[in-house]
């Protein structure tokens, strides 16, 4: 069982949605997971307490003294979890956690904790987009909790937008996403260079060549590389994506021929390499120093090749496991193993622009993963999750 022997606290507060919690609690027990759930007093107002000590196995907690004088201290519960999860959180509760206004049994809990925190809130849609609301949400991020972000639905006021707490399948979906982060960090020690976005090559001040690349697919194997333990070398061409990771070391620039020069700064000492930028193959054979002006009805501008920089990264590669990305129109698996064959890779990553939802700009990503002796296909899916693929791939190959 994915959660098996992971102490869970559930810290519910006074909220419609609490009645979800009743489905939550239901599925961390079945993935394994031990359940103590405590609550604000107003919950029960909601839902009972017979309903939640049945599903979590455990007596349910609101109060600091039991009805018998005993008292519940709230620091065991804090130090005996592995992760809290407020759910739902309601604004009153968030405000509370953050600002450190401890007057009863969740909070006093909260403060006492040493373990990860997930938020999910749940309220109004106007309360949900409140400035102070907000504020608080930003608080807790910066504390080093995990918010879990509410959804967009019908609530309980009757209005339609943002505010509905994620439904406990999403809770649990992140909970065990988390747990298997922090146990599977194959690649610590490991050093991963990344290759993202696309190159622009100057026609001249104001005007280049492009493509329609975002760097998402690369940023996300970023990510990735570093939730596994692996510091990260990431060298993207001009991109808006962004990572405030420590583990990821970024280098931004601009043409083919700076990012040539970044690659081999790094790659002798590289473990994996990513070659996820769509680098342009052409660049000007002159950069005018001012603005072309609009002359003649026809403008002939020479170009000339760039450096191949995967075909080098095959050529000078010792101990590196170098991966790079096809992107076709036609004849896409012959195209892909000829390109791996060419530039001496261990694994390409083929994908279509025949394939809705695959390539430059979209969120999501529809790959194959091909080696010189087999090829796995993939589903179409978040580019998070695509480079969870591609990184379990290459644990696969260099881990045997």
């Amino acid at each position: 069982m994915t959660l098996e022997g992971k102490k869970i606290l559930i810290c519910i507060s006074g909220g419609i949605a609490a009645y979800k919690i009743n489905y939550l609690i239901r599925d961390l027990v079945k993935k394994g997971a031990e359940v103590q759930v405590l609550m604000t007093p107003s919950v029960e107002e909601f839902v009972s307490k017979l309903t939640l000590s049945t599903l979590s196995k455990k007596p349910v907690y609101s109060d600091f003294y039991s009805e018998n004088g005993t008292w519940n201290n709230h620091v065991e519960f804090a130090l005996w979890a592995d992760l809290i999860v407020v759910a739902p959180c309601t604004a009153n509760t968030l405000a509370k956690m953050v600002h450190g206004i401890c007057d009863n049994l969740v909070i006093a809990t909260y403060m006492s904790a040493k373990c990860p925190v997930f938020i999910a809130p749940a309220m109004d849609l106007d309360m949900y987009q409140h400035p102070s609301t907000k504020q608080n949400l930003e608080l807790a991020e910066d504390f080093g909790h995990f918010i879990i972000p509410a959804e967009t639905g019908e609530l309980a006021s009757g209005l339609v937008g943002q505010g509905r707490m994620a439904e406990p399948e999403t809770i649990s979906q992140k909970i065990e996403e988390f747990f298997n982060n922090v146990n599977s960090k194959n690649l610590a020690g490991k050093t991963v260079l990344v290759t993202a976005g696309p190159t622009y090559e100057a026609i001249d001040p104001v005007r280049f060549i492009g493509n329609h690349s975002s760097g998402k697919m690369g940023f996300s194997i970023a990510e990735e590389a570093a939730k596994r333990g692996a510091k990260v070398i990431l060298i993207s061409g001009p991109s808006n994506q962004k990572t405030e990771n420590p583990n990821i070391e970024i280098h931004r620039l601009t043409s083919a021929k700076e990012m040539f020069e970044e690659v081999f700064k790094h790659y002798e000492n590289c473990d994996i390499a990513i070659a996820s930028a769509a680098v342009a193959d052409y660049a000007p054979k002159e950069i005018a120093k001012e603005k072309i002006k609009k002359s003649d009805d026809s403008l002939t501008i020479e170009l000339v090749k760039n450096p191949d920089i995967l075909k080098t990264m095959g050529e000078r590669k010792t101990k590196q496991f170098l991966v790079g990305f096809a992107l076709e129109t036609q004849n896409e698996e012959e195209n892909a193993k000829g390109k791996l064959e060419k530039k001496n890779l261990d694994a390409i990553v083929l994908n279509s622009l025949k394939d809705e939802g695959a390539g430059f700009k979209n969120d999501t990503n529809k790959i194959k993963i091909i080696t010189k002796t087999e090829m796995q296909e993939f589903n179409l899916k978040s580019k998070d999750e695509v480079a969870k693929d591609i990184l379990a791939f290459i644990e696969s190959q260099i881990l045997k």
